[in-house]
């Protein structure tokens, strides 16, 4: 990839800065480029022209009781220190520290019954629908993967999946990649080791419009990365990108409206535990991204495995996670696009029912919460129930998988029906068995 010097100051956290987050450029293989990621201005009440999904994967697993499935009634040991408050869809009951979807629960679906989970820390389960275990057998790409091959870009200048994580220190947490598409169909990666190997040297923001030197520095950079095919052409949508005024000026986020970034907040800049900062300006350039022509954005927020101190923890992270959530979701109703992308918040796992003796919840893959919102679906519903404990579904279990189908239905992939062809051509059948919710249809 791509990365020009001397954009922007500021830092996002401890580990990432704001000029990664704008680092640009692409891995040749398949075409993945980046050249005009968020376009010019938003089309305010305006349809996209295209299918897109925002994924927001919560690593570590957050606590399915302690944030969309409380159990007032059960003892003190399982239910823990939260109380339940009213939502604006009646006989729908969340957590207290997330007051503001509450009133916006119109607009999105609560799945309290996900199973298909395994006690691995992993963002596969939440990437492809299969656990890390399965993924080693059966290579199955990730859903941002599926749709670069079936659907491809929207505008050659635009890569049809990108993901906004900073690369998390436990490795599992990270995007597990196309599996058996081939590299081609990756993500787009706005942080990362490649980014580091691949920087166009001696070349900032003041000497961009010195073109005899920028291709100096792109010959440079092909020695260093020889090895590569398809550099030329890489180059030639790079050249353009890093040359175009209105790229520069639509990758800053201080061109959106104040009022627009004081919705969603700004988070918390630090990583958390071994995973990922809470940057909610993420959930702000998501939205832009699938204007810009994104078919698939893939956001990884915070960290939820607290063995310890679990209602502590989520008294500081839950307000902060309220507000970029709440603001991504009502910036998408308000723009007319919840029609066309799809929202959908979830973890690798869910938590123990009974708390223990260090305020914590352990690991529980028995059952897991999530919640989506938009792509035409028919929201303000809960989907399924747990027992009294929240240790397993009392009914209507959802797999993963399920959900996968219901993506996939909401881009316009009958995925059933489509064979996949790996490199080598061979078909593969991603999801046999499983159909898209019915509730939500």
């Amino acid at each position: 990839m791509i990365k020009i010097q001397g954009i922007g100051e500021g830092r996002f956290c401890d580990q990432v800065s704001r000029r990664q987050f704008l680092q640009i450029g692409g891995f040749a293989l398949g075409g993945l480029t980046l050249t005009d990621l968020l376009a010019a201005e938003a089309q305010t009440g305006k349809r996209l022209g295209h299918k897109a999904v925002i994924m927001v994967y919560l690593p570590g697993g957050p606590a399915h009781q302690d944030t969309f499935d409380l159990k007032p009634d059960a003892p003190a040991e399982l239910r823990g220190e939260f109380k339940p408050i009213k939502t604006n869809v009646t006989g729908i009951e969340i957590c207290e520290h997330l007051p503001r979807l509450a009133r916006i629960m119109d607009k999105c679906i609560l799945l309290r019954s996900l199973v298909g989970a395994r006690d691995e820390h992993a963002s596969n389960i939440c990437m492809s629908g299969y656990s890390e275990a399965e993924a080693r057998q059966n290579h199955a790409p990730v859903v941002g993967s599926v749709i670069s091959k079936l659907q491809g870009p929207t505008d050659k200048t635009v890569p049809p999946f990108l993901n906004l994580a900073a690369r998390t220190q436990h490795m599992p947490y990270n995007d597990p990649g196309p599996g058996y598409l081939g590299l081609g169909y990756g993500a787009l990666q706005t942080s990362g080791n490649l980014m580091q190997d691949m920087t166009l040297k001696e070349i900032t923001l003041d000497r961009l419009s010195d073109r005899h030197k920028l291709l100096a520095s792109f010959d440079r950079f092909r020695k260093d990365v020889d090895s590569l095919k398809g550099i030329d052409e890489m180059s030639q949508h790079a050249y353009n990108m890093l040359t175009s005024n209105k790229v520069v000026r639509a990758l800053d986020l201080s061109k959106e409206d104040t009022k627009t970034r004081e919705l969603y907040g700004k988070g918390i800049e630090q990583v958390q535990g071994d995973a990922s900062p809470m940057l909610n300006q993420q959930f702000l350039m998501a939205r832009r991204l699938v204007e810009a022509g994104v078919r698939m954005v893939s956001v990884s927020y915070g960290f939820w495995d607290w063995h310890g101190g679990n209602f502590q923890n989520l008294k500081k992270h839950l307000p902060v996670f309220d507000q970029g959530l709440t603001g991504l979701i009502t910036d998408l109703y308000q723009r007319g696009l919840d029609k066309d992308v799809t929202v959908i918040v979830w973890g690798e796992m869910g938590r123990t029912p009974t708390i223990n003796k260090d305020a914590g919840r352990d690991h529980w893959p028995r059952v897991v919460c999530g919640l989506m919102s938009g792509g035409g679906m028919r929201t303000g519903q809960v989907i399924g129930s747990t027992t009294r404990a929240a240790e397993e579904p009392a009914d209507r279990p959802v797999h993963f998988r399920d959900v996968f189908a219901t993506l996939y239905h909401n881009m316009g992939i009958d995925i059933a029906n489509t064979p996949i062809l790996d490199a080598l051509n061979r078909p593969n059948y991603l999801l046999d068995g499983h159909e898209p919710i019915p509730e939500v249809l």
